[in-house]
């Protein structure tokens, strides 16, 4: 069975955004952000929420096209509809059984794409097995919260550190259950 990572970008005080979405302090060039772009053709399939597929919009990503051109979406939304959309984009109601099946029937490890609230429900059903962040060195106060408004508990266990010159730290944790 393939692992779901969730392999995301977070200030120090526990943030993968400020307020009103912006990611404007995150290092967005350099070694560490070499790395995770590296890391990401490992991948073949992409999760993710409603919001945050609709974020890369500000971005150029058109509706119903991959924003990993190499990746299978699954976006996980109860109205989210397109009238263009790849074959590579798929939308899922949120559903543990669609999760596990991913899970079993996936190439490769599953990439989780950014979300809170989508990775506080994956956390609290115990469904992400690594957290791999890039923590940027900063401090933003406010915005979304790493797991949203999860409030379960669990131990991790850091499995690799990785330092570079941008002032980025990649920390990659298994998740104990």
């Amino acid at each position: 069975m393939k692992k779901i990572i969730y392999y995301v970008a977070i200030s120090i005080d526990g943030f993968i955004a400020g307020p009103n979405e912006d990611i404007s302090g995150f290092t967005a060039a350099g070694e560490g952000v070499n790395k995770y772009l590296e890391d990401l053709k490992d991948f073949k399939t992409v999760i993710m929420g409603r919001k945050t597929y609709e974020f890369g919009y500000k971005y150029g990503l058109v509706p119903g096209q991959p924003a990993y051109p190499h990746m299978q979406h699954y976006i996980f939304s109860f109205g989210l509809q397109f009238e263009n959309q790849s074959d590579q984009v798929h939308v899922c109601k949120l559903d543990i059984d669609i999760i596990k099946n991913l899970k079993q029937k996936s190439e490769t490890d599953i990439y989780m794409c950014g979300g809170g609230k989508f990775a506080g429900w994956l956390l609290e059903n115990e469904l992400i097995d690594i957290v791999k962040i890039k923590l940027n060195p900063l401090i933003l106060g406010d915005g979304i919260r790493l797991f949203g408004s999860s409030k379960k508990q669990y131990q991790l266990k850091l499995v690799e550190s990785e330092s570079f010159n941008d002032g980025l730290t990649i920390n990659t944790y298994q998740v104990n259950y």
